[in-house]
């Protein structure tokens, strides 16, 4: 418990001693005034937890974005995707051929293709990176680059 929570428990009891010594007919003016101490502590809690979040994003801003690092290009990680997409193009095959014929496997190897397609190019120095980010510039034309 801290100071202002013990302050205000002191409050309370005074008004709860008050209310015996004076009566039920003081007893509305009595919570009145205990419930604006309360409020003026929620208060006081809300605007200094306002003024902290705002010092924090104003920090936050201060600081200008964070660099990002490209993702780590490991041989294993690439191993591993290609296995899994292997194994899984057994089924998937199946499935394919089994519905659809000719035209199901193409349908089937084809998605394969494209996420194996999709992996790999996240290691590609250019893919999906802003103009800005590649040539240092930084202007106002965010648009990604095609």
């Amino acid at each position: 418990m801290d100071a202002h929570d013990a302050d205000l428990k002191k409050e309370l009891d005074a008004t709860l001693r008050a209310r015996g010594e004076l009566g039920d007919e003081y007893e509305s003016a009595l919570v009145d005034s205990f419930l604006e101490k309360v409020e003026q502590r929620v208060d006081s809690t809300v605007d200094r937890r306002v003024r902290r979040q705002l010092a924090e994003q104003q920090m936050v801003v201060a600081r200008g974005p964070r660099p990002q690092t490209p993702p780590t290009d490991s041989w294993g990680e690439r191993f591993g995707f290609g296995m899994v997409s292997m194994i899984l193009a057994i089924p998937l095959s199946a499935i394919g051929v089994a519905n659809e014929g000719l035209a199901g496997l193409v349908v089937a190897w084809a998605g394969i293709v494209g996420v194996n397609l999709v992996h790999a190019a996240r290691f590609l120095p250019r893919f999906g990176r802003r103009r800005e980010d590649r040539d240092g510039r930084s202007g106002q034309d965010s648009d990604w680059e095609d």
